[in-house]
């Protein structure tokens, strides 16, 4: 501990450890064991779509929850089937979902995308209610926008993993912004 910097949560937080060790134990904890197990049998060779299902099988999760961008709904429908075809029943709800005009966010004409076009609202808290209502077991989050997955996050009732976030500007691959910082670098001053 005296080589750990003053600032380590190990020395700043030292009770929280002891208070996180028993939520292992615990029925929703032990999604920690099966991770574990998943990270050792397929760490390096299985990409995240088959650690997904794999982790569900272990968990015995059984029905999934797709909550996708409309943007994505080419791969939605894919890794729907990629997940029925593995024995997984899918439940699937597109962001737009309910076709709410955005000016319900209190949004003005001019701060849309396509100003004097109707613009339907993503709605992350429609879609977690739905898949709340089908009650399934873990919820996969494809594509949200950012503060939508937040919200998302926050309502369903099911435990969540993300199999991709958006990021338009890097074929949502947002680590190519840190891994080719010196092109993205204008990119990410902020103004």
């Amino acid at each position: 501990m005296d080589k750990l910097p003053q600032n380590c949560p190990m020395k700043l937080h030292e009770d929280v450890y002891e208070e996180a060790s028993p939520v292992y134990r615990s029925d929703f904890g032990r999604l920690a064991c099966h991770s574990a197990r998943v990270e050792a049998a397929g760490y390096g060779v299985w990409p995240r779509l088959r650690e997904i299902m794999e982790f569900s099988r272990l968990a015995g999760f059984t029905r999934l929850g797709l909550a996708f961008c409309v943007g994505l709904r080419k791969e939605a429908g894919a890794v729907g089937r990629i997940f029925e075809s593995n024995g997984f029943a899918v439940a699937s709800v597109v962001c737009k979902t309910g076709a709410r005009p955005k000016e319900e966010l209190g949004l003005r004409e001019n701060e849309k995308v396509r100003p004097g076009q109707f613009e339907a609202m993503c709605n992350p808290v429609a879609q977690a209610m739905i898949l709340n209502k089908e009650q399934t077991d873990l919820n996969v989050l494809l594509g949200l926008c950012v503060g939508h997955d937040t919200l998302f996050i926050k309502y369903s009732a099911a435990p969540i993993t993300v199999l991709a976030v958006k990021d338009r500007a890097t074929g949502h691959n947002p680590l190519a912004a840190v891994y080719a910082a010196h092109y993205f670098q204008a990119k990410l001053k902020m103004s």
